[in-house]
């Protein structure tokens, strides 16, 4: 087994632009923002690299990461706000620059996905990333069946979003 330095360096090139990916859709395709959230997933993992017990795959235990630093970016932002989320996504929305959806052809489709709940942002971001609904449904800690419902809602629910905009 390769030293901890070696493993990390192995485990964030292989992972970094599937994190990254995953912060992108999460905030609404803020690459800046995105970049920073992203470093922070690889800070944690860094720290937590000496508790992996090999229970589940580094795809999945990243993943988890990356689900829990995404949820605790929200709750600081809710309490840093003094907004109510869906305020705090709204002010998101309507304050990004013009440029960065001229640049990036999926803006709609991040913006679209900002206006959902928290762990159905993130659900379908793994969806998007090509994450097995089995995967998903280990990650987030739900049955698999559930998973199966909540994607199907969700795609209604992103559907209608991006047929009213």
């Amino acid at each position: 087994m390769p030293n901890k330095e070696t493993l990390f360096e192995n485990l964030h090139k292989e992972y970094h632009p599937m994190v990254h990916q995953l912060c992108l859709g999460f905030l609404k395709g803020d690459n800046s923002l995105a970049q920073d959230l992203t470093q922070e997933v690889f800070i944690n993992t860094w720290a937590a690299l000496k508790n992996f017990k090999g229970a589940a795959s580094y795809k999945t235990w990243i993943y988890r990461i990356t689900v829990n630093t995404c949820l605790k970016f929200i709750r600081d932002a809710k309490k840093n706000q003094h907004l109510p989320l869906d305020e705090w996504n709204k002010t998101l929305v309507n304050t990004e620059p013009k440029s960065n959806s001229e640049s990036n052809p999926y803006q709609p489709l991040y913006r679209a996905i900002g206006q959902l709940k928290e762990v159905d942002r993130l659900l379908i971001m793994m969806v998007l990333d090509g994450l097995e609904y089995g995967e998903i449904a280990e990650v987030i800690g739900i049955q698999l069946g559930n998973v199966r419902v909540k994607i199907h809602r969700i795609k209604k629910t992103l559907k209608n979003i991006l047929q009213n905009e």
